[in-house]
Formats: structure tokens, C-alpha cells, sequence
């Protein structure tokens, strides 16, 4: 029923949307100059058009928060999600280093075996960062770029960069067990919105991976995209920045620091929602999206 690769806590999914993305997702051997092994990349591809649209989720994420978004997406248009290095399904393997640099290699050959055509990269919270950085060392691949409530003026804490054994294997243990007491929670508080256990459930199954706990602990040591703010200015690509205005992560001042400094740029506040508007608000997320891709009011 669900691709044999991912962990087996998937058969807890309830959902019938969860479930049908779950079983679309698909998983390519990929070539890369980061291992002389493949590195076995998950992903999921559907729709068709003429420019695809490339989805990047965020930190200690996966391709599943994307589970209402991309299928809104893909009825009009080709869209693409890919787990990125270090995170999602995608394989961990112990000889690479999880950073930025490497991340940005991997994003690369996936893009040049699977779509080798100019690309619509849209990133949320710290996918926005990947997108930033992936546009500036192969403009030639994106056509235009889309940051939903994106990182970049705030990122990791600088002492993130200095963890050391113990407590790297700790701090990143905290982020599971975070998730884990929280799903613990919400199975037991009647009349809870079936919404919020299925997002919790969604949120964690990545973190059943093999390799989950060193490769966090490998990128959070590397400060993340901590020296990006400098160059968010040399974007030129028209970009579309979406941003939750309930978004209690960020501060709401960092939507406008992406737009002052991005030259081509256009920002859109959404109302009644937090950090991630392609879980909270998929439907109007998707039409911004589209009409974005089309080039109607930008």
C-alpha cells in the first residue's frame, strides 16, 4: 500500500488526502559528487505545464507538508517536491556532510536528472533559504522564485555552530521528543481537531529514518544559512513573497526586509495564518502560486 522505504509508523495515517500523497511518493538512485554511492532521493512529480514549479520544504521537515498544496498545484500546472539532503526520505549517509553547500549540490543533480528545465523554485520558512542560495549559484535554472514566511533575516542562534557531544545528540533529541509529547497530547484531549494529530503525525514520521539524529546534528553544527542575509539583495528574479501574518516563528518585519531588498519583488500578507500557509491556507497559497506562474497581477 505505501512505498516500502518509508518507516512503518506511515500505517497510522488516517487521512485519505495524507494517504493518496503518501503512496505517490517515489524514490530515485541519484548520481551526485557527494558519495560514490547514489544517494536515494524521495520525491513526488505530478501535473503537467510548461515551467515546472519546484517545492522545497523546510528545516526538520519532509515532501509532507506539502500534501495539500502540491496536488491544488499540479491540477494546472507541472509540480515537483523533492526531500532535500539530510532531510525527509531521502537516504542519510554517514561519509556526507549535511550543510547548505551540500544540500545545494544534491538540489542540483536532482534537478538536472529529473527536469533539466528552467524552474519555478518555491521554498517555505527554511526551503525559502535553499531557494535563495540555490538561485544565486544556477540563476540559469530558476525563472522565478516564490518565498513563503522564508528564513534569511532570522535563522539558527550562532551557538548552534559550537554543539558538542553530548549536547548536539541532545538538542536535536529535543526536537523529537517536542513532537512526540505533542502527539501524545492531542490523542488524549477529547474532540480535538483530527487536523492538528494528523499534522503532528505528519510532522514526526521522518524522523523514524535511519541516519535522522547525525545528520540533523551534522547541519545544525554548521549555523544553517546564517551568512545569507548579506546577499538576499542580489536576487534578481521576480519573487513572489507570501507571508502568514500570524506567523509566530518570524518576526512580521522580515516580510518587508525580503521585499525592500529584493528589487523584483511583490508581497502578499496572509490573513488568519501562522508560519505555514501551504498547511494552513493551501487553497489561496495555490492560486498566488498559479497566477504568479502565469504572470497575472505581478
Amino acid at each position: 500500500m505505501f512505498p516500502n522505504f518509508l518507516p512503518a509508523q506511515v500505517n497510522q495515517l488516517t487521512d485519505p488526502k495524507a494517504i493518496a500523497f503518501v503512496q505517490s511518493i517515489e524514490r530515485i538512485a541519484l548520481t551526485t559528487s557527494l558519495s560514490q554511492h547514489p544517494i536515494l532521493t524521495t520525491y513526488i512529480h505530478k501535473g503537467r505545464g510548461i515551467t515546472p514549479i519546484l517545492l522545497l520544504h523546510g528545516f526538520d521537515s519532509s515532501i509532507l507538508e506539502f500534501r495539500f498544496l502540491l496536488p491544488l498545484l499540479a491540477t494546472q500546472n507541472e509540480t515537483w517536491a523533492v526531500d532535500l539532503l539530510g532531510f525527509g526520505f531521502t537516504q542519510r549517509q554517514k561519509e556526507i556532510n549535511y550543510s547548505p553547500t551540500t544540500i545545494k549540490i544534491h538540489l542540483y543533480d536532482f534537478w538536472r536528472t529529473l527536469i533539466n528545465r528552467p524552474i519555478i523554485l518555491v521554498g517555505a520558512s527554511m526551503g525559502g533559504t535553499t531557494a535563495i542560495d540555490f538561485t544565486l549559484t544556477y540563476p540559469q535554472v530558476v525563472k522565478s522564485l516564490v518565498l513563503i514566511n522564508s528564513l534569511g533575516y532570522t535563522n539558527s542562534p550562532p551557538f548552534t555552530k559550537y554543539l558538542f557531544p553530548p549536547f548536539d545528540f541532545l538538542a536535536v533529541e529535543y526536537l523529537r521528543q517536542r513532537h512526540i509529547l505533542a502527539l501524545n497530547l492531542c490523542s488524549k484531549l477529547p474532540n480535538l481537531d483530527t487536523k492538528i494529530l494528523l499534522a503532528i503525525q505528519c510532522a514526526m514520521l521522518h524522523q523514524e529514518m535511519p541516519g535522522w539524529h547525525d545528520a540533523m546534528i551534522s547541519y545544525v553544527k554548521t549555523g544553517g544559512y546564517s551568512n545569507l542575509a548579506n546577499r538576499i539583495a542580489k536576487v534578481e528574479k521576480p519573487t513572489l513573497i507570501l507571508w502568514g501574518e500570524a506567523d509566530g516563528m518570524l518576526p512580521p518585519e522580515d516580510a518587508e526586509k525580503f521585499q525592500q531588498s529584493i528589487a523584483n519583488s511583490k508581497l502578499i500578507k496572509l490573513k488568519n495564518c501562522g508560519h505555514a500557509p501551504q498547511v494552513e491556507q493551501p487553497e489561496i497559497t495555490s492560486q498566488y502560486i498559479l497566477q504568479f506562474l502565469n504572470n497575472r497581477n505581478f
